[in-house]
């Protein structure tokens, strides 16, 4: 169950319901989850600077469970993703920041319990 959450100064138009769908895809394939079990968020038109800047920028939060807990796996999932953002926003890698956020079961919560449970 990983979550995104896309933070960007672009305008909210930059990001369509298509976009979304295509952001969706790309990090469920990146991380091998099922599309069905993503969750994101895009929060556009925010202040925002990266590297001394305030040019069109996006930051990405990546947080799941067991695929984002070693530095191999996400050298992996960030290049599919910086190559669907470059391609996708037409920004440069260097207008882009990844974080990834490893996730223990027992800090998701779905169908009133959590997912050690489940």
């Amino acid at each position: 169950m990983p979550f995104i959450d896309l933070q960007s100064n672009l305008p909210a138009s930059s990001f369509s319901e298509d976009f979304l769908k295509k952001l969706c895809s790309c990090t469920a394939a990146a991380l091998g989850k099922p599309e069905d079990r993503m969750n994101l968020v895009v929060k556009a038109g925010l202040l925002m600077l990266i590297a001394g800047s305030c040019s069109p920028c996006v930051m990405l939060l990546v947080s799941a469970i067991s695929v984002t807990d070693t530095a191999d796996k996400n050298k992996e999932h960030s290049a599919k993703i910086f190559e669907f953002l470059t391609k996708e926003l037409g920004l440069a890698e260097d207008r882009i920041v990844i974080q990834f956020h490893a996730l223990q079961p027992h800090q998701v919560g779905k169908k009133g319990t959590v997912m050690s449970f489940l």
